[in-house]
This record gives C-alpha cells, sequence and structure tokens, in this order.
C-alpha cells in the first residue's frame, strides 16, 4: 500500500507544533512570560536547535497566539460538555460558574501561563493587553457573548429579573478570570467552596422574586 508522504509530514508537523505549544505553556507556567525565551522553550521540548521552533511559527507572537488558542479551545471543549446538561437558564448559570472553575482547577499551569501572557504582553505594549480590544474574543464583549446568552434567555423566560445584561455578564466573567491571580497568593484555596458561594451570589443577584433579591 503506498504511503501518503504528505499526509505523514503533515501529521509530524502537527505533533511538532503541538509539542512546542505545550513547552510553551509549561515554560511560561514555570519562568514567566518575559523568560520564556526560543532557547529555554526549546531545551524543554527536547528540540535540538530552535529553528524547529521557527520552522513552526514566525516569531514569538504567533507562538503564543498559538498557546492563547490552545488553551481557549480546551475550555472551550469542556464547558460544552458541562454545559450540555443544563435544564433552564438558572441551571445554565450555575453550570457556566461550576464549569469555568472546575477548568481552572484542573488546568494550574495553563491558566498560570495565560496569566503571564496577559501581563507580560501589557508590560510591552503600555498597558494594553493581549485581547483587550472592543471586541476581541479574549478581552471584549465577545468574551462576554456565551454568558450573556445566558442571561438574555433567563430574562426572556421570566427566570431572572430586569438588569443591564452585559453588566452582568462581566461582572460575572470578571470574577472568574480574576482566580488564577487569587490562586497565587491562596494556591490551598477549596476551589469548590469558591464556586458554591459565586452560583449563590449570582442566583441571588439574577433571580426574579428571590428573597432578599432585588427586585
Amino acid at each position: 500500500m503506498p504511503v501518503n508522504d504528505g499526509a505523514t509530514r503533515s501529521v509530524t508537523a502537527t505533533a511538532r507544533r503541538a509539542q512546542i505549544i505545550a513547552a510553551t505553556i509549561e515554560t511560561i507556567a514555570e519562568l514567566g512570560y518575559g523568560q520564556a525565551s526560543f532557547a529555554r522553550i526549546a531545551e524543554r521540548a527536547g528540540l535540538s536547535s530552535t529553528r524547529l521552533i521557527s520552522y513552526h511559527f514566525a516569531g514569538k507572537d504567533e507562538l503564543i497566539q498559538a498557546v492563547i488558542a490552545e488553551v481557549y479551545g480546551e475550555m472551550a471543549g469542556f464547558m460544552g460538555e458541562r454545559m450540555r446538561e443544563a435544564a433552564d437558564p438558572p441551571a445554565a448559570l450555575a453550570a457556566y460558574i461550576r464549569g469555568v472553575i472546575a477548568f481552572i482547577a484542573a488546568h494550574r499551569a495553563q491558566m498560570d501561563a495565560l496569566m503571564s501572557v496577559f501581563l507580560g504582553h501589557s508590560a510591552e505594549e503600555g498597558g494594553k493587553t493581549t485581547g483587550s480590544g472592543e471586541d476581541d474574543e479574549l478581552g471584549g464583549r465577545r468574551a462576554f457573548a456565551p454568558l450573556q446568552q445566558i442571561l438574555e434567555s433567563g430574562r426572556r423566560s421570566g427566570d431572572f429579573r430586569p438588569f443591564d445584561t452585559f453588566v452582568m455578564a462581566a461582572t460575572v466573567q470578571r470574577s472568574l478570570d480574576g482566580l488564577p491571580f487569587l490562586l497565587r497568593t491562596e494556591p490551598g484555596l477549596d476551589l469548590d467552596a469558591y464556586a458554591e458561594e459565586l452560583v449563590v451570589i449570582f442566583d441571588r443577584a439574577t433571580t426574579a422574586g428571590h428573597p432578599g433579591g432585588v427586585s
């Protein structure tokens, strides 16, 4: 049976890119964004030369964007599994909060790397973070879109009280985005309890007619 050399090269290239991305995540998580040179990444990946990184990535910016895409892609798959069983908007909101925190708990290195990337890139760009544009998938309105859809659905169904869904989505998301920072100073934090506390807080903040809530 003839061997498809093109397909073999493609599989090999894909595996090599994945190896480099994984080594980059580990290097940044351990040493920080600023110290994650191609030489250190190549050493961690077991590569003979940094040219093997340059062959697959045009530069550090392209490699970092691949890291971000990898982590967020993995998170999207993880969240999809968690959200599938939600029966109504309140359940979906609770599943979203628990799911993000569960992902952070199970992917500490990836989240440490992302945090270091955002802070390091911000310093290089004079305060502008990677993904900070208004419509950027990571930093702007698009970052809140899944949450906003849940909240708008709950508003329409009457499960949630009237409120500005963008403001609420931003508040929920930022309470989750800050967790990797908190874990640096509180590494032993009980994340299950943290998740349940946030579920209760935002249930009371959103639910129509909740006792003691906002009418």
